[in-house]
C-alpha cells in the first residue's frame, strides 16, 4: 500500500532573471507546480520585491545588470535575518570557483541552465523542507528561551525569600568575616550565625549534597530550626538533634547536610564544636600560633535516625583575639587546568606562611586566585574571632505582644532528676516563662547568663562532682568536658532544684532565683575571696553571677545559690 503523501504547501517564489524568455519559462514551470510567482529583471528589483512582499524562496540568476545575483543574495539574506529564505542560483557557470561563490554569498543551492523541470521541482521541495525545519528550530528555541526565563524568574523569587530567611542572623557582626561563592544561582552551602539570649554566638556552616535549587531545599527548614532554637536559648546538642530529625524526615535518602556547628562563648572564653562530615576547621591561638584541627567525628545531618544520632560536642578554650576558621570542601576541591586540586596541603602551606592573623583570610583568597582554579562546588569560608562582649552588639529581642498584661505575683519550683538531667536542657523553658514578666525583658541576656551559670554549677560541680580547677590549662579543659560527658552518661541519681519567685515592689518588681543541688558542696568563701585571673580558664561563673545579678549569696555549704533581679515600671 502506498503511503499517503502530504499535500504540497503553496509557496511564494521570487524569480530574478534578466532574460524575459527565461523569466517567462520559469514562471510557467513554477506556477504549474502550484506556487505563487513574483518576478524581477535585475538584482536591485529583486531586493526591493523581497523587501515589500517577503517571498519564501528565491530563484536567482547569477549574472544580471544593475546589481548581480551575488550582491542581491547578500542583501536578501541580511533582510531575512534569522528566517531561512532559501536562494537557488540559476547559472550557466561551470567553473568550480564561480559555483563556490554562489554558496559563499548565501546561496543554498544552484540549478544549471537549461532548466530541468523535474530537478527544479525536487530542489524547491528540498529547500521547502529545510525552510520549515529551520522555522521549527527557531520556534522551539524561542519556546525554550521563554521557559528558561520563567524558571529563572521563579528561582530569583525563591532566592530572595531564601536569602531573607538564611541571612537573617548576625553575619554582619564585627567578629565575623566570610566568603561565599555559589556554583549555581542557589548556594548549596549554608552559613548561619545568631546570638543566644546569653550573648553567645552560634555559627553553622553546612554543605548540602548537590548544587543549586535542589541543594537549597533543605536549607529553609534547617535555618528555621537554627534561628528558632538559638533565640530560645537551646544549646548545641538540642539544636543538633532537632535539625537532624527534621532533615531525616523531609529529605530524600540520597540527600544530607555535612555541617559544622559551633557555640562561641564570650563570657566563658570557649568554643563548643560539632563537626559532621565537613573538612577540618581550625582553632588558631594568637599567643602561640598553634592551630588545633576541628576534625569531623560524626556523620552528616539527615543520615542517622533520631535514636542513633550522636550529638556529643568538643569544647576548647579560647583567648581574646583567637579565631576559628571553617571552610567547605569547595575550597580544597578547586582544580586547575591540569585537574590538580588546590587541596589540604596548599591550604596548610598558607597557614604556615601566615605571619599576621588579621591577614589570613585575604591570604587564602589570594592563594585561590593565584592557583587559577575552576570551582566545581559551592565555595564557603568563615572566620570567627573571640572579642570582648562589649565589642559586640547583640540585637534586642522583639516581642509581638502589647506588654500591658503579665503575671506579677507568683512562684514556681522545679526538681530535675537524673533521667531528665541527662537529656533535657531546662534553660529555654525557664527563660520563656520568666520573659512573660514584661519588666524582665530588658534584662533577658543577663537573666539567661545567670540562669545558665547557676544551673551548670549545680549540675557539673554539685551533681556530677567535677573539679573546676581542672580547667587551669588547655589539656585540663579538654579532660574536664570529657569527664562531664562520661559522668552524665553514667548518672543514676541526684537532682537540681530551681525556685523562681516574682513579687511586685512599688511600680516594679523583684525576681528571686534559688538553685539547689544534691552535691557535696564547696568552700564558698574561698571561691568568693579569690581574685579573678584573666588568664585562668576556670572560676568565671561565680564572678559573672555577682556581676550580672544582685544580692548573690550561697548557703548550705555551697549547695544552694540565690540571686535577685529588679525592674521598674515600663514607661
Amino acid at each position: 500500500m502506498n503511503a499517503v503523501q502530504p499535500a504540497l504547501e503553496s509557496l511564494t517564489i521570487l524569480i530574478a532573471e534578466d532574460s524575459a524568455a527565461d523569466r517567462m519559462l520559469l514562471s510557467s514551470i513554477v506556477r504549474r507546480q502550484g506556487h505563487q510567482v513574483l518576478t524581477a529583471a535585475n538584482g536591485a528589483e529583486a531586493v526591493e520585491v523581497f523587501r515589500l512582499q517577503c517571498p519564501q524562496l528565491v530563484l536567482m540568476d547569477a549574472m544580471m545588470p544593475v546589481m548581480d545575483g551575488f550582491e542581491a543574495a547578500r542583501q536578501i539574506k541580511a533582510l531575512a535575518g534569522e528566517t531561512l529564505v532559501p536562494i537557488i542560483f540559476l547559472t550557466s557557470l561551470s567553473e568550480s570557483e564561480a559555483l563556490a561563490r554562489c554558496l559563499e554569498v548565501g546561496g543554498d543551492d544552484f540549478l544549471a541552465k537549461p532548466y530541468n523541470q523535474v530537478i527544479l521541482s525536487a530542489k524547491i521541495k528540498a529547500m521547502d523542507r529545510l525552510r520549515r525545519l529551520q522555522a521549527t528550530v527557531l520556534q522551539q528555541r524561542d519556546q525554550i528561551a521563554r521557559h528558561h526565563e520563567y524558571l529563572l524568574n521563579e528561582q530569583r523569587v525563591a532566592k530572595a525569600v531564601f536569602d531573607k530567611v538564611a541571612h537573617s542572623g548576625c553575619l554582619n557582626a564585627p567578629n565575623i568575616r566570610y566568603l561565599q561563592s555559589p556554583y549555581a544561582l542557589f548556594n548549596g552551602d549554608l552559613l548561619l550565625a545568631a546570638f543566644t539570649p546569653a550573648g553567645d554566638m552560634h555559627v553553622l556552616l553546612g554543605d548540602f549534597t548537590g548544587h543549586g535549587l535542589p541543594a537549597a531545599v533543605g536549607a529553609m527548614p534547617l535555618a528555621e530550626v537554627f534561628y528558632g532554637m538559638t533565640a530560645k536559648g537551646y544549646g548545641l546538642a538540642e539544636t543538633l538533634r532537632e535539625m537532624n530529625a527534621k532533615l531525616k524526615r523531609i529529605l530524600p535518602v540520597d540527600m544530607f547536610c555535612c555541617a559544622t556547628l559551633l557555640c562561641l562563648s564570650f563570657q566563658r572564653r570557649s568554643v563548643e564544636v560539632w563537626n559532621g562530615g565537613m573538612p577540618d576547621g581550625y582553632l588558631h591561638s594568637i599567643a602561640t600560633g598553634e592551630r588545633t584541627p576541628l576534625t569531623a567525628r560524626h556523620l552528616p545531618l539527615g543520615v542517622l535516625s533520631p535514636q542513633t544520632f550522636d550529638d556529643r560536642t568538643e569544647v576548647f578554650p579560647m583567648a581574646l583575639g583567637d579565631r576559628v576558621f571553617l571552610l567547605s570542601d569547595g575550597v580544597i576541591d578547586t582544580c586547575d587546568a591540569d585537574e590538580q586540586l588546590f587541596g589540604v596541603q596548599r591550604l596548610q602551606a598558607v597557614f604556615a606562611a601566615n605571619r599576621h592573623p588579621d591577614a589570613l583570610f585575604e591570604e587564602i583568597e589570594q592563594a585561590l586566585r593565584d592557583f587559577g582554579g575552576v570551582t566545581r562546588d559551592d565555595v564557603s569560608m568563615v572566620e570567627i574571632s573571640l572579642l570582648e562582649p562589649a565589642q559586640l552588639n547583640p540585637p534586642a529581642l522583639v516581642y509581638s505582644d502589647s506588654g500591658q498584661s503579665c503575671p506579677l505575683d507568683w512562684s514556681v519550683s522545679f526538681e530535675f532528676r537524673a533521667a531528665t538531667l541527662k537529656r533535657f536542657n531546662p534553660l529555654p523553658y525557664l527563660l520563656q516563662l520568666l520573659l512573660e514578666v514584661h519588666g524582665l525583658r530588658t534584662q533577658s541576656g543577663a537573666l539567661y547568663s545567670v540562669l545558665a551559670e547557676l544551673y551548670s554549677n549545680a549540675l557539673e560541680h554539685g551533681v556530677l562532682g567535677l573539679d573546676s580547677s581542672l580547667k587551669r590549662d588547655v589539656s585540663g579543659f579538654t579532660r574536664y568536658y570529657q569527664q562531664r560527658n562520661a559522668r552524665l552518661d553514667e548518672l543514676q541519681d541526684g537532682f537540681v532544684r530551681v525556685h523562681l519567685q516574682v513579687t511586685p515592689q512599688g511600680e516594679g518588681g523583684c525576681l528571686a532565683i534559688r538553685v539547689e543541688d544534691s552535691g557535696k558542696g564547696f568552700d564558698v568563701e574561698r571561691v568568693l575571696e579569690r581574685p579573678l585571673d584573666p588568664v585562668r580558664l576556670s572560676g568565671r561563673g561565680v564572678s559573672l553571677i555577682r556581676q550580672l545579678g544582685r544580692n548573690a549569696s550561697w548557703s548550705d555549704n555551697g549547695r544552694s545559690a540565690r540571686v535577685e533581679f529588679y525592674w521598674e515600671a515600663l514607661a
